[in-house]
């Protein structure tokens, strides 16, 4: 007989370390592991921000799945709907066919991707943080508009060119607004016929607070501190309508500008709307163990899971974090083996560690075990969580040898080009609208005659 299937869809925090855990655990004989993810990376998601700005290299936050995983069998391609009736998981490759994964038992991390809202405008122009695509292809846009503002000659043209607009005051928002405005401060030195105080760069959050989940001090601390280097923040105010070169807020002001960064929060994976199984806002319902009530076999982590979170009671669910997704992986790894083997399946149960928030330089902000840091302590912390977190030797070197680089000869703000002549939106970067809907998932799996 051959061994059972496992199948682990996504490649990212929950799914890679899910993956590493049930090599270490299973032998080769008990059973065979499959994951599904569209690229042959694990995109280390924290450290984005500091590719955009050029710190880093796009490879530095590349983790090779190749070379961290030796025995599972890698499938390339997006998981476009899974049937659970028929234990199929339908898959297009990278050549665009579609193709089955059979499996007997399914872990599911596919992840999120950025949250959106209905607001005219927003999916043609903004363009979103969330993927190395996206990151590589804004740093090449913000020196673009450097470069065109260097040469037009009307006031007009130089002032939509050299307004920014970042969208959330969340991490992923801070942190991108923090390290592209020292990109363009540090780049304008470059620039003679630019006016650095021309540079503008504005971040805006519907929240009352800057990272609220860091507490009222730290918060403000960071937001003081990204105030005094000359970034215009807005609290309770969001996008109301978004053009070409305009952008139009909440409040009535509308701004000239070609660049709006949208990182206002994300949402599950698409795929989870083609499942039939319960959901809690979008995420799939789970029991404490991380298994999906009444489909024996089937897990589901990370981002894309409402993972019960029993330190703050009241039906509270896990938030959408890379140190949660690392922590439900390596558990239900344990649990997949416990039911393999009929084994009990043990509850997921944390500790929090702080969190942590690179502002560039010196500056950074975190509060590790509860102990609130700011300027070089916080940097120092936050810096070696992102080396502990990177799981190779190789990847560690590359980051270290990037930091110390840009801190010694720093950058030539050049702009590569390769995504100058394609669209580089939301909608066509994170290709949201891909899936497929239960309907046509049905269909597929009915006509692979894959039943039985």
């Amino acid at each position: 007989m051959e061994p059972p299937r496992i199948l682990v869809v996504g490649g990212g925090f929950a799914g890679v370390e899910c993956v590493r855990r049930l090599e270490r655990l299973l032998s080769p004989e008990e059973a065979s592991i499959t994951l599904v993810a569209p690229r042959n990376y694990q995109l280390y998601l924290p450290l984005l921000p500091q590719v955009a700005s050029g710190m880093l290299t796009p490879q530095s936050v590349a983790v090779s799945l190749r070379r961290l995983l030796r025995r599972t069998r890698i499938a390339p391609g997006a998981a476009l709907g899974v049937d659970l009736d028929t234990k199929v998981c339908v898959v297009e490759g990278l050549s665009g066919r579609m193709r089955i994964e059979p499996y007997d038992y399914l872990v599911l991390a596919p992840g999120s991707v950025t949250r959106t809202f209905d607001i005219p405008g927003l999916a043609e122009h903004a363009r979103g943080m969330k993927t190395l695509a996206e990151a590589a292809y804004l740093r090449d846009h913000v020196i673009a508009q450097l470069d065109i503002a260097a040469a037009a000659p009307e006031h007009e043209e130089k002032e939509a060119r050299l307004q920014f607009v970042v969208v959330g005051g969340g991490y992923s928002g801070t942190e991108t607004a923090a390290s592209l405005h020292r990109l363009t401060a540090a780049a304008v030195d470059r620039y003679p016929g630019l006016d650095p105080r021309a540079i503008k760069w504005h971040l805006v959050d519907i929240a009352p607070r800057l990272m609220p989940e860091l507490g009222e001090s730290l918060g403000d601390a960071a937001m003081n501190l990204l105030r005094q280097r000359g970034i215009d923040i807005s609290l309770g105010v969001s996008v109301a309508e978004v053009q070409a070169d305009t952008v139009k807020l909440t409040d009535g002001r509308v701004l000239p500008c070609h660049t709006l960064i949208w990182t206002a929060g994300v949402q599950p994976s698409p795929l989870i709307g083609t499942l039939d199984v319960e959901t809690v806002r979008g995420r799939v319902k789970v029991t404490e163990y991380m298994d999906v009530p009444g489909r024996h076999g089937v897990f589901a982590v990370g981002d894309a899971a409402a993972v019960p979170d029993p330190s703050k009671g009241d039906g509270a669910v896990c938030p959408p974090t890379a140190q949660h997704a690392q922590r439900q992986g390596k558990t239900v790894a344990r649990n997949v083996v416990a039911a393999l083997r009929g084994y009990p399946l043990q509850p997921y149960r944390h500790r929090d560690m702080g969190l942590v928030v690179d502002l560039g330089g010196a500056d950074a902000v975190a509060n590790p075990l509860g102990v609130s840091l700011k300027g070089l302590p916080a940097q120092t912390v936050t810096r070696g969580y992102h080396m502990l977190a990177l799981h190779t030797r190789v990847a560690k070197a590359r980051v270290l040898t990037n930091w110390l680089l840009n801190a010694t000869a720093g950058d030539d703000y050049v702009r590569m080009g390769f995504l100058a002549n394609q669209p580089a939106t939301l909608r066509h970067l994170e290709r949201t609208d891909a899936y497929l809907s239960p309907e046509e998932l049905r269909a597929y799996t009915e006509a692979s005659d894959v039943r039985g």
